[in-house]
C-alpha cells in the first residue's frame, strides 16, 4: 500500500498573546478525494522523545483545520507552547497539508504559514 509523507520542519507556538487574539498555530488538510482520509502525525523535539499516536480524519471533499495545542497523543501528551518542534504527517492519499501561525505577541500581528513538504518514504 502507498503512503505519502509531508515534513514540516518549523511549528512554534507561542507561549503569550497581547490583546483578544490569542497566539496559536493550525494545521489545515484538505481532501479532494472520494474516500476519507487518515491521517496519522507524529511530533518531534529537539530535547523530548517524539508525541506519537495522533490520529486526525479529514472527510473525502472537505478540510480540517485543527489547532495544534488541541493534537493528544496516545500518552496523553500535547504539543506544548514556547518549544520547537516539527511534524511528520501520513496517509494513504495525496492530500494537501499547511500549517499557520498566528503569534499576537505584539500588537502588531504576524501570521506565517507554509506548505508541507511532501518527501519520499
Amino acid at each position: 500500500m502507498t503512503v505519502f509523507r509531508w515534513l514540516i520542519a518549523d511549528g512554534f507556538i507561542p507561549s503569550t498573546s497581547q490583546g483578544q487574539l490569542e497566539s496559536h498555530e493550525s494545521l489545515c488538510i484538505v481532501n479532494p478525494h472520494s474516500n476519507d482520509a487518515s491521517v496519522q502525525i507524529k511530533v518531534f523535539f529537539e530535547d523530548r522523545d517524539p508525541i506519537e499516536g495522533i490520529a486526525v480524519v479529514c472527510p473525502s471533499g472537505r478540510t480540517r483545520h485543527i489547532r495544534v495545542d488541541t493534537l493528544t497523543g496516545s500518552d496523553g501528551r500535547t504539543v506544548p507552547r514556547g518549544v520547537p518542534y516539527a511534524m511528520e504527517l501520513t496517509c494513504p492519499l495525496e492530500v494537501g497539508v499547511q500549517l499557520s501561525r498566528l503569534d499576537s505577541t505584539q500588537s502588531q500581528l504576524a501570521l506565517m504559514t507554509v506548505s508541507g513538504v511532501r518527501v519520499s518514504t
